[in-house]
């Protein structure tokens, strides 16, 4: 089975890449925290790769750079909410949120937004100042009021996968930081890579990765002609490995860089503190899993491995 991208769509990929990145990649993110110049450069690094003029919701092409961009937008820690604003409903950025607390990445920027939980429930959020928490750094508290309306599940699966792609990236990225540091840094006169144990943890989280790429292709290549509640399993199963394999990756990746790992001169210590946000909300991996169950039980969860039951 041939599961690469489109030519075109691989061009697109390695020019956003190479636009961000411009951008400054982790350092950058970790000057925004204190500079809003740098989201407002991000903003406008995601314009020159024509960001804002992708359709994700009418055109397959649209929908497929906009994930390669959600990819290298993760991949360089941008500091900007791309995929709540790909998402944008009447010139308001939709964001995913957990009603029972209610918050916003980048909530703090100028402009409306428009809030959803997974059950579709639309409301009017009021952000308060960001908290500037170490693990999420422009996560910003919001207020809801009663639902006002719905927003379509379409939209909702939307962001679920588009989120899961910028997950991805991130971690394609440090598992690159770490395989780098594993051959280079020498422990008892050999590479850090020549112990055994050391190769497993590496191969382990090349792996997870890798399935997660792969998963993230086939949910977004999946036919629109399906129910609403095949998709809806697809991109929560989606968010829930993408999660799932975020602890993994992250974790190793800490633990081979050492105490190097948990300092920001690392930046696979950005990346992570950047990706929390998506990682946790609106719901924890083990709450995805919860919501999978009925959708297991009523067969509308399909795999990679999914097949015709034998008699």
């Amino acid at each position: 089975m041939k599961t690469e991208l489109p030519q075109d769509i691989s061009d697109f990929a390695a020019v956003a890449v190479k636009r961000l990145t411009r951008l400054g990649g982790p350092p950058a993110a970790l000057r925004a925290e204190s500079d809003d110049a740098v989201r407002d450069a991000a903003r406008a690094a995601l314009s020159d790769v024509g960001a804002f003029e992708l359709d994700v919701r009418s055109t397959n092409d649209d929908l497929l750079a906009a994930a390669v961009l959600c990819q290298a937008a993760g991949a360089t820690a941008l500091p900007y909410p791309v995929v709540e604003e790909l998402l944008a409903i009447d010139g308001a950025r939709l964001a995913l949120i957990n009603p029972e607390a209610p918050r916003i990445d980048h909530g703090d920027l100028p402009g409306d937004w428009v809030a959803a939980d997974l059950d579709g429930h639309r409301y009017h959020p009021r952000a308060a100042s960001r908290t500037n928490a170490k693990l999420g750094p422009f996560l910003v508290p919001a207020t809801l009021g009663a639902p006002d309306g719905t927003v379509p599940a379409r939209d909702v699966n939307l962001h679920l996968v588009l989120g899961s792609w910028r997950i991805l990236g991130a971690l394609q990225q440090s598992l690159h930081i770490v395989t780098d540091h594993v051959r280079a840094r020498v422990q008892f006169g050999k590479p850090l890579a020549d112990f055994q144990a050391v190769r497993f943890a590496v191969a382990d989280a090349a792996v997870g990765v890798r399935g997660l790429y792969e998963l993230a292709k086939y949910t977004i290549s999946r036919p629109e002609s399906l129910p609403v509640q095949v998709h809806s399993a697809d991109a929560l199963l989606l968010r829930y490995k993408a999660a799932d394999t975020a602890r993994q990756v992250l974790r190793t990746s800490h633990q081979l860089l050492g105490a190097l790992g948990f300092c920001d001169e690392s930046d696979v210590s950005v990346l992570d503190r950047h990706t929390q946000p998506l990682i946790r909300l609106p719901l924890s991996a083990e709450a995805l899993a919860l919501r999978l169950i009925p959708d297991v039980r009523d067969g509308q969860l399909e795999t990679l491995f999914s097949g015709p039951v034998p008699a």
